[in-house]
């Protein structure tokens, strides 16, 4: 490689590492290091790079580890040969939601790092709280539902802020903060997120929050474009809402403009060019699309333990039951993501069932063989010449967050001309019958919740994803893609992506590279575009549309829906105790 070659770095700073690549202006990646919380830091009490605490709920992380991650990554990269005088441009991505309490001192510390000692060594008081708040954290219940009965109902909070109240939201784990921490809440000179936090570092001084990430919060008035001050009044309490805005800062629109150059503290100590731009640092879902990259209508399933769905859309219709965020890059697009705690488990159990019945042995194997089989020749929905009804069921080993119900099975049949929905088992051929039905109700459901926000991919088609991309361990599975592509559907098909494990820092460092080398007014979905290289991470491996077999899961949508409200309402009168 030629030694005058421009690099872009970026980093993901998760649960459990902090990540980092460079890589050239044409994507190329050339370096990458990490440094694994639980192996590389000095912290002892440290468990998948958190502490939890069962009593109360609570999953934190000190701030002071991600510190020492940031100087041992660097670190890494230098060791590796990185020579960072030729970065032009950083960004990064962080666990979403999570909050970083700066004190007074917090800028001025920031602005005169000492090169010959460690970040660690002199930020120790820059917080006026040594801790940040996962999002696995659970501990803000009583948050949640304040913030849901504020606006008067979830639905409400939902159309303002993109989402319901959730316990790793940042305004219910900064009320509880307050609450629980009134001297320190006191003390607080800003506020920032994960991403904001690490962009401040590298910047020097506290970076606002991102346009997407800000998202995660409840806090943020989505179609206003600015903080909801009724939930700000919320959350600050006595304290008051110019408090509480003084603490939070103002979020620029723009996802590529400069923050400003490099803190002269990483050019002293790691040979970085004080010219070097630092763009907005999102969050690791919003990082995420921006590493495929997501084109409006297009749409992302991971198929892993649990199940996430993305797309990119210029309609903005929230509900309660899923997540809307603004893009971090590109205005008037939004980030729409579905989150689902059941996923591969629920299929691993159905698949072990099978092999089970087939082998009569208690110790049957793990092979897919049996499942994918079976799923690909039993008709779509059960249904057949004399059977015309539809087979349909939850499998939800765990409880479940959409919809919001116990752990638990459920089967029925609809019948599609007397929209009729009864439960029962009779007729059924279990557990054979459910290698089909459990993949094709997590696709209704993914279709359920999005199909208000595709439209016609082209002339004569109904309203569906242009690409459906797979990722995840289920994306290996082609009686898996083979269903989803005829469930969900796609004009171009199904596509497994795998851009490897580092999709957010990969994203983030696309970010940068478009921060800096953009054309006045070109998008990143069009700067990126031109650049990637496709055939190196995506493979079609499904049909997607198919006519006549899309429009009969289009029948099964109303059915399923149907089935939900029943399985809700069950649920309802359970806790009550009827």
């Amino acid at each position: 490689m030629e030694s005058n070659v421009p690099l872009y770095l970026g980093f993901d700073l998760s649960t459990q590492q902090l990540k980092a690549l460079a890589l050239t202006s044409d994507l190329n990646v050339v370096y990458e290091a990490k440094f694994d919380f639980d192996v590389d830091s000095t912290y002892s009490d440290i468990e998948k790079g958190v502490i939890t605490n069962d009593e109360e709920h609570e999953v934190f992380a000190p701030v002071s580890m991600w510190l020492q991650a940031i100087d041992g990554v660097l670190q890494r990269l230098k060791d590796k040969g990185l020579d960072f005088t030729r970065v032009r441009g950083i960004s990064g991505a962080g666990q979403q939601h999570g909050s970083i309490y700066w004190s007074e001192q917090g800028q001025q510390l920031l602005q005169n790092l000492d090169r010959y000692k460690t970040l660690e060594e002199q930020l120790d008081s820059a917080f006026s709280y040594p801790y940040s708040p996962n999002w696995q954290d659970a501990s803000t219940q009583k948050e949640c539902d304040a913030f849901d009965t504020f606006l008067g109902s979830e639905e409400a909070l939902a159309q303002k802020s993109g989402s319901k109240a959730h316990h790793r939201f940042t305004g219910p784990q900064i009320l509880r903060f307050r609450q629980k921490n009134p001297l320190a809440y006191q003390r607080t000179c800003r506020v920032s997120l994960v991403s904001s936090f690490l962009a401040s570092v590298f910047l020097g001084e506290i970076a606002p929050f991102d346009i997407s990430d800000v998202c995660g919060m409840n806090l943020w008035d989505i179609n206003a474009g600015d903080w909801h001050d009724g939930l700000l009044k919320l959350t600050a309490g006595p304290s008051g809402v110019s408090a509480l805005k003084k603490k939070l800062g103002k979020v620029p629109e723009d996802g590529g403009g400069s923050l400003g150059n490099i803190n002269r503290y990483f050019v002293e100590k790691f040979g970085f060019s004080p010219e070097c731009s630092i763009a907005p640092f999102t969050g690791d879902n919003p990082a995420t699309i921006l590493a495929l990259p997501l084109r409006p209508n297009d749409a992302m399933v991971s198929l892993g333990t649990s199940t996430t769905f993305l797309m990119s859309t210029p309609m903005y219709r929230p509900d309660p039951a899923v997540h809307f965020f603004n893009h971090p890059t590109t205005a008037n697009l939004y980030m729409f993501m579905l989150c689902y705690k059941n996923g591969g488990l629920a299929r691993e159990q159905v698949r072990d069932a099978i092999n089970q019945d087939i082998t009569s042995s208690s110790s049957a194997s793990r092979s897919w063989e049996n499942f994918d089989r079976i799923s690909i020749t039993t008709p779509p929905l059960g249904q057949s010449s004399d059977a015309p009804l539809m087979k349909m069921g939850l499998y939800f080993p765990r409880p479940e967050i959409v919809p919001n119900v116990q752990a638990g099975e459920w089967h029925f049949k609809y019948d599609p001309t007397e929209k009729s929905l009864v439960e029962t088992q009779e007729g059924w051929r279990r557990p054979h019958d459910d290698a089909r039905i459990i993949i094709e109700s997590q696709m209704l459901s993914l279709r359920l919740r999005s199909q208000d926000l595709v439209e016609s991919p082209g002339h004569g088609l109904p309203p569906q994803p242009r690409r459906v991309y797979l990722v995840g361990g289920g994306s290996q599975n082609a009686a898996i893609a083979k269903i989803a592509g005829e469930v969900l559907g796609g004009r171009e098909g199904v596509f497994k992506l795998d851009v490897g494990e580092n999709a957010c820092a990969l994203g983030a460092a696309y970010k940068a590279v478009w921060a800096v080398e953009r054309k006045s007014g070109q998008t990143f979905e069009d700067f990126i575009g031109g650049r990637w290289k496709e055939e190196m991470f995506v493979q079609k491996i499904a049909d997607g549309y198919q006519k006549g077999v899309f429009e009969k899961y289009g029948v099964a949508v109303e059915g399923f829906d149907r089935m939900e409200k029943q399985v809700l309402e069950q649920e309802r009168k359970r806790r009550e105790g009827h």
